[in-house]
C-alpha cells in the first residue's frame, strides 16, 4: 500500500516555468527539504550530546570524577562544536542553491575537511557566549556594590560585541565551507557583511529570536512537546532561515566579484536553461506533456 502512485507520471515541470523568489521561493524549499532538515537536526544534536549530559555527569556522588566528567564532557563540545556547526552549514547551503547531497555524508565532510578551522570558530564562539552571560551577572552586581550606573557600560559594549559576532556567524561557517579563504579573510568579511547587510542581518535575528522564544515557552508550559521536537527542529531549521537570508548575500560580494575578476559567471547561478544557446536537437516538453498511467488495464490492481 502507497499513498503516491509511482506507476502515473506527473505533467513535469516547464523549462521556462516562473522562477520563484522570495516567500515563495523561502516555503517552497522548506516544504520540499522538510524530511531532510528534520534529519539534519537530528545529526546535529547528536553533536550537542556532551553539554546535555553535564548535569547527569554532575549528579555523581564522587565529586572529583563528577568534575573531571564535566570538564572532558564540556572540552568535547568546544571542539565538536565548530565543525558541526560547518557541516549543517555545508548542507544548508546545498539545499538553498538546489543542488543535490546526501544529508549524513555531505555533513561529515563538511565536518572533517574544515574541522581545523571550525574547530577554531566554535571555540570563539563558546568565549562570546561565556562574555556576554558572564557581563549579564556581573556588572549589574557591581553597579549595585558600588552604587554606579557606569558599570553599565562596559556590560553594553560586551553585549554590543556579541551581538556583532552572532551576526559575524551568519556568514562565516558559510563562507567556511563555500570558499578556501584565510582564517584572517573569513573573520574580517564576515565582520565586514554583518554591517554591509545590516538589514538581512535583523531580520535573521528577529525570526531566530521568535523560533527561540517559541522553544522557551514550549520548555516553560509544554515540556514533553519540547522534549518532542528539540531533536527535530530548532537548530536546523535557524540554520536554514539564516543560509536562506545570508547565503545570497556572499554570493554579491565574496563569490561572483571572485568569478567576475577571471571572466566567469558563478556556476551557482547557472540553470540549465542558460548553460547553451545552441539549437537543441530535443524539445524539452516540462509542463506539456499528458500524464502517463502504467498500471496494466484490466487487472485492477496496482504496485505500491
Amino acid at each position: 500500500m502507497g499513498f503516491y502512485n509511482y506507476n502515473k507520471s506527473g505533467v513535469g515541470i516547464a523549462k521556462n516555468s516562473e522562477k520563484k523568489t522570495g516567500a515563495k521561493l523561502f516555503f517552497d524549499i522548506l516544504w520540499r527539504k522538510i524530511w531532510n532538515i528534520f534529519q539534519l537536526n537530528m545529526i546535529f544534536w547528536l553533536f550537542t550530546l556532551p553539554l546535555m549530559t553535564v548535569p547527569m555527569a554532575l549528579s555523581i556522588n564522587n565529586t572529583l570524577i563528577s568534575e573531571i566528567i564535566v570538564v572532558l564532557l564540556i572540552v568535547a563540545f568546544v571542539v565538536l562544536i565548530g565543525p558541526a556547526m560547518a557541516g549543517m552549514s555545508r548542507v544548508m547551503r546545498m539545499f538553498i542553491i538546489e543542488k543535490h547531497c546526501f544529508v549524513f555524508s555531505d555533513f561529515m565532510k563538511g565536518f572533517r575537511t574544515n574541522f581545523k578551522k571550525a574547530c577554531i570558530i566554535g571555540i570563539l564562539d563558546c568565549v562570546a557566549v561565556l562574555s556576554a552571560i558572564g557581563s549579564i551577572k556581573i556588572y549589574p552586581a557591581l553597579s549595585v556594590e558600588y552604587g554606579s550606573k557606569l558599570m553599565y557600560i562596559p556590560m553594553v559594549i560586551a553585549l554590543s560585541i556579541a551581538l556583532v559576532f552572532l551576526m559575524m556567524n551568519f556568514y562565516i561557517y558559510l563562507m567556511l565551507v563555500a570558499t578556501n579563504l584565510s582564517m584572517k579573510n573569513l573573520l574580517k568579511n564576515s565582520f565586514a557583511l554583518a554591517f554591509v547587510a545590516i538589514k538581512s542581518n535583523f531580520i535573521t535575528l528577529l525570526f531566530i529570536i521568535l523560533l527561540v522564544g517559541i522553544m522557551a515557552l514550549l520548555f516553560l508550559f509544554l515540556t514533553p512537546v519540547f522534549i518532542f521536537v528539540f531533536p527535530f527542529f530548532p537548530a536546523a531549521l535557524i540554520c536554514f532561515i539564516t543560509t536562506f537570508n545570508c547565503y545570497p548575500v556572499i554570493q554579491k560580494y565574496i563569490i561572483d566579484p571572485y568569478y567576475t575578476s577571471i571572466g566567469q559567471v558563478n556556476p551557482e547561478h547557472i540553470n540549465a536553461a542558460e548553460l547553451s544557446d545552441e539549437e537543441t536537437l530535443f524539445e524539452d516538453m516540462g509542463g506539456k506533456e499528458q500524464p502517463i498511467d502504467n498500471r496494466k488495464k484490466g487487472k485492477g490492481k496496482r504496485i505500491s
